[in-house]
């Protein structure tokens, strides 16, 4: 008997750390990351953006661990892999232990601050995934093992074939309860049909105080320079300590640690009101390795706007497909090869057919609060100073660069651009 075409999808959010020795993950999910917003960038450059670089790769590392062949060359082209699943579930596999540790010791900071009489919530890390199967598909058990093994993605059996509306809504709701309903509808409407055959789901959640907070009732309304002379009124928060400081080609560089100082927020200012574009065509990995320790610390004076950005689903497939991954689309007809998932046969193989992204980040004075999601879907044809220095300031007000990143590796969590935070 003939079986239908399949689809597989990968829902997914995820944290980072080391890498093997033999294989920089930080490295590749910043490239990934950037490679994808300069495209998204390009299209609407006056919007606000933000992805999840560490989300998109580790997503796309479920897919690739079925992949072989042409397809298995291009998507390790354009994600920056090696040949070798071991090297890369060592990788990502230490990236997460990282984020684990780091809010560990998070907690264990809030424990001694409050025996001082000190408050600041510990961070709140989550990260869970899943793998949602067609019930009865021929899923290969070493692709399976290897996902539950290596990445800690358990199998769940589900009917799209008969109910594809109802498992969607499923998933959907299962990556809301696992971001505290910070991503909603990850998978649109129509994004998971009958002829899917697997899901692999991720979510991540994150919620990390400063490592010193913002005063509420100093934030005041100030201008925010969105495009030339034009200004906006926004919520403008404000601080004076010792932060972080380079001066970079063009722009400021100035980094805000979270509790227990694992994690920052790294703010890159152009001088230029309209230099955002400049600024981003610099970014490299090697930039966010280097600026994840600036190792100068100053006096400054921080005007930091509030901002929140959410949206909706994003779809990356086009993007990927122009990055190089055509193949893993099915492009041409009867390319694509994920034998190591699931035997392919003429009439009955996997293929990449959306690749879908929601990210939101809100930053305000007590810190911030992000989650991501990456859902692959493959279908198939089937101390006191007596005369302190005098402060820098440095005046937020205008388009500017974000990233969360982990500290130890340079790996961002969440990055973007802020073109107007109201």
């Amino acid at each position: 008997m003939r079986s239908g075409p399949a689809t597989i999808a990968v829902v997914l959010l995820l944290a980072a750390r080391l890498g093997a020795a033999d294989f920089d993950a930080s490295t590749a999910a910043n490239q990934v990351g950037l490679d994808l917003y300069r495209q998204l960038a390009a299209v609407a450059p006056a919007r606000n953006l933000a992805l999840s670089p560490y989300s998109i790769e580790s997503a796309l590392a479920l897919a690739y661990a079925g992949a072989d062949g042409q397809t298995r060359t291009e998507m390790a082209r354009v994600l920056y892999f090696p040949e070798d699943d071991q090297s890369i579930e060592t990788a990502f596999g230490a990236l997460r232990g990282s984020l684990n540790l780091i809010a560990s010791k998070s907690g264990q900071q809030e424990k001694e601050r409050e025996k001082w009489g000190g408050r600041g919530d510990a961070i709140e890390w989550h990260e869970a995934s899943r793998l949602f199967g067609q019930q009865g598909y021929a899923f290969r058990s070493s692709f399976l093992g290897l996902l539950q093994d290596g990445y800690g993605t358990p199998f769940a059996p589900v009917d799209f074939r008969n109910h594809a509306e109802e498992e969607r809504l499923k998933i959907n709701a299962w990556v809301e309860d696992q971001t505290k309903n910070k991503i909603r509808d990850l998978i649109p409407e129509g994004g998971i049909d009958p002829r899917a055959g697997l899901v692999l789901v991720n979510a991540l959640y994150l919620k990390a105080s400063w490592a010193s907070s913002f005063v509420k009732h100093v934030t005041s309304d100030l201008p925010f320079y969105p495009g030339g002379e034009r200004n906006e009124t926004v919520p403008t928060m404000r601080k004076t300590a010792n932060f972080d400081y380079a001066k970079g080609d063009g722009f400021t560089a100035i980094a805000l640690p979270y509790l227990g100082g694992g994690l920052q927020l790294l703010i890159l200012l152009p001088d230029d009101r309209d230099g955002l574009g400049s600024l981003t065509a610099k970014l490299t990995p090697a930039l966010f390795r280097t600026y994840a320790h600036l190792g100068s610390l100053q006096l400054i004076t921080l005007y930091l706007p509030k901002f929140r950005l959410e949206g909706s689903t994003i779809d990356l497939a086009q993007n990927l497909e122009a990055l190089g991954m055509k193949a893993a689309f099915d492009q041409p007809r009867g390319s694509a090869n994920f034998n190591r998932a699931a035997p392919r046969r003429p009439d009955d193989y996997l293929y990449l057919s959306k690749v879908f992204h929601q990210t939101f980040i809100a930053v305000d004075e007590e810190g911030t609060e992000a989650a991501a999601g990456t859902a692959v879907v493959v279908n198939a044809a089937y101390g006191v100073e007596m005369n302190p220095p005098k402060p820098i300031e440095v005046h937020v007000d205008h388009p500017f660069f974000f990233a969360v990143q982990d500290r130890t590796t340079g790996v961002c969590l969440f990055f973007g651009s802020v073109a107007d935070p109201r």
